[in-house]
């Protein structure tokens, strides 16, 4: 078996499709059917369902999935350690990151690494929410992820907070509370609300509900959006509130205003997760250089 079987099959997998993942690769699509058919005999079982408009996973490929993740990251972990056995630490670090969250922390983490390990090279993935970047970290496809901190992470994840903000409403400028200083969460009880899916993946989201369900109410949601600057957008156009932390206020729309909630604080908190399995020597530099980019966030 090579490794480059693997690496054509995890690209397969992530694309669900032979065309892209061949361009993925920068081969064509006929040589990658070929190599995943060479794998798959190797193995002596199908991996793919393929049909003329879809390709799926088998149950022998889901299963497959994560050791060629872990194999093809090892490898590259070898390499790195090779040559940075006496040097400066080398290879390449894939960075999830949310842009609605990552505004002020990305740039900083991105220009000290670059400051401090200029061989190592920053592959950054954007878009990724809170349950996908840690399902990313677990099974090696991403080296570590900016996300949000609601709950305790399963081993062999890890997490370390990088900054805690307050929760607020967003409002439109003319709205009845656009005034206001602060508000009580219950005022909102009547109010449509703009959020992203309820599909248990976004940590905003999640501390979003649990303030209204805390309050006695569960919001009532008139507009469902993925892209978080879209909320702020829908909001800024009139159709409905919505809760977030005061990370936005440098991002708003004119016709949008952040009003505080009053009573207990409620806190966003967020962080950066990795898998203590990773031995690159990339994420090593990143880790090492953690405590002084991002100072723990103070206990409120």
């Amino acid at each position: 078996m090579e490794i480059r079987w693997l690496e054509a099959f995890v690209a397969v997998a992530e694309e669900m499709h032979f065309g892209r993942a061949a361009a993925r690769l920068h081969m064509a699509q006929s040589p990658l059917s070929q190599v995943i058919r060479r794998l798959e005999r190797e193995l002596g079982v199908t991996l793919f369902e393929r049909s003329t408009r879809s390709v799926s996973l088998t149950a022998s490929g889901e299963a497959l999935l994560p050791y060629a993740h872990r194999v093809i990251q090892l490898l590259g972990t070898a390499v790195e350690v090779t040559r940075s056995a006496e040097g400066m630490p080398t290879g390449t670090l894939t960075l999830g990151f949310s842009g609605m969250h990552n505004h002020h922390t990305l740039p900083h983490i991105t220009r000290s690494m670059r400051r401090r390990f200029p061989a190592v090279e920053l592959s950054l993935v954007g878009g990724v929410r809170t349950l996908d970047g840690m399902q990313q970290v677990r099974n090696g496809s991403l080296d570590a992820a900016f996300v949000g901190l609601v709950g305790e992470v399963d081993d062999p994840l890890q997490t370390r907070e990088i900054s805690r903000q307050h929760m607020g409403v967003v409002v439109p400028a003319d709205h009845r509370l656009a005034e206001r200083s602060a508000v009580e969460v219950t005022e909102l009880r009547q109010e449509p609300f703009v959020m992203g899916p309820v599909d248990g993946n976004s940590s905003a989201m999640i501390v979003a509900r649990r303030i209204c369900q805390e309050a006695g109410f569960n919001p009532e949601v008139a507009q469902t959006v993925s892209d978080p600057y879209l909320i702020l957008s829908m909001v800024a156009a009139g159709m409905g509130v919505s809760l977030v932390s005061s990370e936005v206020i440098p991002v708003l729309p004119e016709a949008a205003v952040w009003i505080e909630i009053k009573g207990r604080p409620h806190a966003f908190r967020h962080g950066l997760v990795w898998s203590r399995d990773n031995g690159s020597v990339a994420l090593a530099a990143l880790l090492s250089i953690l405590d002084d980019v991002f100072p723990a966030p103070a206990e409120d």
